[in-house]
């Protein structure tokens, strides 16, 4: 998997969220709606998610553990790069 396109934010002063992102995997199927996230301990990759009828949020897109923490690293070094 690869990061097909990252749209980092401007001026997004209320929001956590500080870049919009795009993974394509190997077979060519990109998934939209990936989000870096500047949380209490850093940056981090969120999955697009859903709000459920309990009001929790639930991923839509479920990664394996070391597949998300390779994504999250190359997330965060092209957004830096970007900045």
């Amino acid at each position: 998997m690869k990061i097909a396109r990252i749209s980092p934010l401007r001026n997004s002063n209320n929001s956590k969220t500080v870049a919009f992102l795009d993974i394509q995997t190997e077979e060519g199927i990109v998934i939209k709606g990936f989000r870096l996230v500047n949380g209490s301990n850093g940056l981090f990759l969120s999955a697009p998610n859903e709000k459920g009828k309990d009001g929790k949020y639930y991923d839509s897109v479920v990664i394996p553990k070391e597949m998300k923490e390779e994504l999250q690293t190359q997330a965060i070094d092209e957004y830096n790069r970007s900045n």
